[in-house]
C-alpha cells in the first residue's frame, strides 16, 4: 500500500480509516443515539458508502468529513423512524455491555445524558459534535448542513438549557 491515500483502492483506504476511525464514529453515534448497537450499524453502513463511493470521490482526503457527514445523517434516519413513544422513555441504565459502551456512558454521566436527552434534536447534534465528536464549528456546519452561526446559536442554547437542566436537578 502506497503512502499516498489517493493512490489506494477502496479496499485499502476504507480498511486503514475504519482502523483509525471506527471506534470514534462508533462513540459520537452512540451518544446522539444512545445505544451502541444501532450507532455501530449506523456507522458500518457509513464505512459501505464510502467503500462505494471511493473511485469516485475528487478529494479523497475529504473521506473523514464524508463519514462524519454520513453517521450523522444515518442517526436522522434511526431516528426518525423510531416511535413517538420512545421520546418518553427514560434513559437505560448505563451498566456498560462492553468497552466502548463503557466509555459512552459511565455512570457520572447519568444526569448530563438525561440533560442532553430532553434538548431539541439540532442543539443535542451540535453539543454532542462539539464536546463528544471534537469537531470545530466550521466541521459540524458542514456536517450538519447549516451555517456556522446557526452552530453557534444551536450550542449557546443547548449550554443554556442543559445548565438549566443541571441546576433544577441539583435542587430537587
Amino acid at each position: 500500500m502506497s503512502d499516498d491515500p489517493r493512490s489506494w483502492s477502496a479496499d485499502e483506504a476504507v480498511g486503514a480509516l475504519y482502523a483509525a476511525h471506527w471506534r470514534r464514529l462508533v462513540a459520537l453515534a452512540a451518544s446522539l443515539l444512545g445505544e451502541t448497537a444501532s450507532a455501530e450499524e449506523v456507522v458500518a453502513d457509513a464505512f459501505v458508502a464510502l467503500h462505494r463511493r471511493w473511485d469516485r470521490m475528487a478529494d479523497k482526503g475529504s473521506a473523514v468529513a464524508y463519514l462524519r457527514t454520513s453517521v450523522v445523517n444515518g442517526v436522522r434516519d434511526v431516528l426518525r423512524h423510531r416511535v413517538v413513544a420512545d421520546r418518553g422513555r427514560p434513559l437505560p441504565d448505563p451498566a456498560p455491555d462492553g468497552p466502548e459502551e463503557h466509555a459512552v456512558r459511565a455512570s457520572e454521566h447519568r444526569s448530563v445524558l438525561s440533560a442532553l436527552d430532553g434538548l431539541p434534536p439540532r442543539q443535542r447534534e451540535v453539543l454532542v459534535l462539539r464536546y463528544q465528536g471534537e469537531m470545530s464549528e466550521q466541521d459540524i456546519a458542514d456536517a450538519l448542513g447549516i451555517s456556522r452561526g446557526a452552530v453557534k446559536t444551536h450550542a449557546h442554547r443547548g449550554l443554556s438549557a442543559l445548565r438549566e437542566a443541571m441546576s433544577r436537578e441539583e435542587r430537587q
